[in-house]
């Protein structure tokens, strides 16, 4: 397998596979959390906390951890980063706490993080672990935090707390749940794939890190 360079996975990460917005992860705490930009930039950067330390942690024990109970491991690797944002979140930023606390501790179980840990950080070099788990958790967070700002603006008029479109145009609450993220979630993809001329036969962008791949009709070179 050829090595990418730290900027192409720092580039994919961010963008060619973005999470959110391409491999389409991670969208269930997007729809609950990201209601205003801080709730989803707080989330973001807490699953940036995790990713990071947890491609450094498991990257250096891939070759310790037997294989049979790598899952349990790698969730009891997740749950510890986890509690230690929970208590950084909790203590620093406490009006961002009060909006995502609750959905704090399910970062241990989340998609997005579990994934990279069982396609990525287990076969790979321990830098090249940490530079991609930090493009995907900046990926991750500039999703969150995009689709929580459209939401807010559109939902409550304001963006970060302070008033925007407050009084200029009619607030419409339903972006504020789950049927109107989901909405503007899905305009957002769209926009998106306009833009960079992406289809849904264009590739994910991560085929070395999917089992899928060899067979997968997405695959740049695969079967038509």
């Amino acid at each position: 397998m050829n090595r990418k360079s730290k900027r192409q996975i720092l580039r994919e990460g961010i963008f060619t596979a973005n999470p959110l917005f391409i491999s389409a992860m991670g969208i269930c705490p997007a729809l609950a959390v990201a209601t205003q930009a801080s709730n989803g930039l707080g989330l973001g950067l807490a699953a940036t906390l995790v990713l990071f330390s947890m491609g450094i942690v498991l990257s250096a024990l891939k070759r310790v951890i037997p294989y049979g109970v790598r899952i349990p491991c790698t969730m009891v690797i997740a749950a510890t980063f986890v509690s230690i944002a929970d208590i950084i979140v909790r203590v620093y930023i406490p009006a961002v706490y009060a909006g995502i606390g609750p959905y704090l501790p399910l970062l241990a179980v989340n998609c997005v993080i579990l994934e990279r840990a069982e396609f990525f950080y287990t076969r790979n070099t321990v830098a090249d672990s940490a530079v991609h788990g930090l493009a995907v958790g900046l990926g991750y967070t500039a999703g969150l935090t995009l689709l929580g700002a459209v939401r807010e603006l559109i939902g409550k008029g304001t963006l970060f707390g302070a008033p925007i479109l407050s009084g200029v145009v009619p607030q419409t609450p339903l972006f504020l749940l789950a049927p109107g993220g989901m909405l503007v979630l899905g305009v957002i993809i769209a926009i998106l794939n306009k833009l960079t001329g992406r289809s849904a036969g264009s590739p994910c962008g991560d085929c070395e890190g999917c089992r899928s791949a060899a067979g997968c009709t997405k695959r740049k070179g695969g079967r038509s």
